[in-house]
């Protein structure tokens, strides 16, 4: 796949947040792996980290690390935002961790046709 500009690799990792079902999550390995750039998982956490989600409607909440831990929560403001909005979608989080992490991830590479 050809280079990215930051314009599209933004658009990219926007494109398939915005596919994640309500009441899973993804991770940005995840994230980068679909858009065909997998050893680029920091920038998807950047990119997400600038996403304003309550101006935007992309659901920036639901892209955690790979082991399931709220590692982002510090980018929604105020540090309780991410773990409710997740609760608010059914999923359970104990101590920034994704409870049933392997039950609850949502693999793009699988789940879409890329």
């Amino acid at each position: 796949m050809p280079k990215l500009d930051k314009e599209d690799f933004t658009g990219a990792v926007y494109e398939i947040v915005r596919m994640i079902p309500y009441g899973r999550a993804t991770s940005y390995g995840a994230i980068a792996k679909a858009i065909s750039h997998p050893n680029m998982s920091r920038m998807v956490g950047r990119v997400m980290g600038q996403c304003d989600s309550a101006k935007s409607g992309i659901p920036a909440h639901r892209v955690v690390n790979s082991s399931g831990v709220l590692s982002a929560k510090e980018a929604f403001g105020n540090s309780g935002e991410m773990q409710r909005l997740l609760e608010a979608e059914g999923i359970t989080v104990v101590n920034d961790r994704i409870k049933n992490w392997k039950a609850v991830f949502w693999n793009p590479v699988k789940e879409i046709n890329l």
